[in-house]
């Protein structure tokens, strides 16, 4: 049977059961499409009502550049240990403990590529929390810790052209040359996709490129394309 975006927003939906909250992740390779889906769960769900369903990204706990520089890795952001891990497993536990109380969690500003402390509020009403990112099915680390703060994990597979036609597009979207966004991509990303990739069997749901809603892109990209 063919996987639709209604079948996952079923599968989303019956997460949260009497009453608990639940922290669905969403991982794949840079550009396979997990912000988009996420962000289309989350309306769809939501819908007109009152919000149950939160978005909180990974890409909050990148660390800044200056940091970055200090430990000599501002070539490499986007690797795993360009992230605090340890951070973003503590913050996922909270999220399962602290229904009470509204949590903060960090942004990332894509325009200044950089985490912003404190940008999103998760509420009491949160029933669902959506992460993405791509490593929450890495076992190594402290990334070990992320696991098993997530109730379920869907790995998003898209068709490999396309998936670096977007992500070069979003590159180029957010300030780099054309062939800037290729030699990054190819240099840096594919080989965190490789990595991300080697984790698609831990996931409990493979999500194919033909259920994934499109992402809306910048006129010039669609031009391009």
């Amino acid at each position: 049977m063919t996987l639709t975006f209604d079948d996952l927003l079923t599968r989303a939906r019956s997460l949260s059961r009497d009453g608990r909250r639940a922290v669905l992740g969403i991982a794949g390779s840079p550009g396979a499409g997990k912000t988009t889906l996420a962000e289309h769960l989350v309306r769809e769900l939501n819908g007109a009502g009152e919000p149950w369903v939160a978005h909180v990204p990974m890409d909050g706990f990148h660390l800044a550049d200056v940091e970055l520089d200090r430990l000599g890795r501002r070539d490499r952001k986007g690797a795993p240990d360009t992230f605090d891990a340890a951070g973003y497993a503590a913050l996922l536990r909270r999220l399962h403990e602290e229904t009470g109380d509204t949590v903060h969690a960090p942004g990332f500003e894509r325009v200044l590529e950089q985490p912003i402390a404190g940008a999103i509020a998760v509420e009491p009403t949160a029933r669902l929390v959506v992460t993405e990112g791509n490593y929450l099915l890495l076992d190594t680390g402290a990334w070990a810790r992320v696991g098993p703060q997530l109730d379920e994990v869907w790995f998003c597979e898209l068709d490999e052209p396309e998936r670096l036609r977007r992500l070069i597009a979003r590159h180029e979207q957010f300030g780099k040359t054309h062939d800037q966004a290729v030699t990054w991509v190819l240099r840096s990303d594919q080989r965190n996709a490789q990595l991300v990739a080697s984790t698609r069997d831990k996931a409990d749901l493979v999500v194919p490129g033909a259920a994934l809603p499109v992402p809306q892109e910048p006129p010039a990209a669609r031009a391009d394309a």
